[in-house]
Order: C-alpha cells, then structure tokens, then sequence
C-alpha cells in the first residue's frame, strides 16, 4: 500500500503560507498601531453615530489601502518576470 502524498504536500505548503501571510499581517497591524497612523479616521471617512450605535465606513481608509496593495502588487509582478 502506497499513496501518492502529493497533494498533501501542496496542502501543507499552502498552510504554510497563509500561516505565514497571517503572521506577518498580524505584525504589521501591530506596527501599524503603535505607529498612530489614522486609518479609520482620514478626513472622508464616514462616522454615523446615533443614540445607541455608532457606525463607521472609513471610506478614504479603504481607497488609499486598494492603492496601496495595487502598488505593491504591481511591483511584485514586475519583479517576478
């Protein structure tokens, strides 16, 4: 009885990298806030706050980081060729 592992191999490596991606995300917030970069609060971000709630659309946030990651992402394109 033998089985072919290769698919648990891609499986494993893919854990791997998102594992990776997740901690390398969770230190760049963490850099993020002790850096007191105002995301969620740039001039056009959109707060309702009623009497009980309060809801936040941060707007400008999520545009300047689409552009951000488009940037990176491009470069990484780039160099990969």
């Amino acid at each position: 009885m033998s089985f072919k592992l290769k698919g648990m191999s891609e499986l494993g490596k893919l854990l791997v990298s998102v594992g990776v991606l997740l901690i390398v995300g969770g230190l760049l917030l963490i850099v993020l806030g002790r850096a007191h970069i105002p995301l969620g609060r740039l001039p056009g971000d959109i707060a309702f706050r009623g009497k009980h709630t309060t809801v936040y659309f941060p707007l400008v946030s999520c545009i300047l980081v689409s552009l951000l990651l488009t940037v990176i992402l491009y470069l990484v394109t780039i160099f990969r060729r």
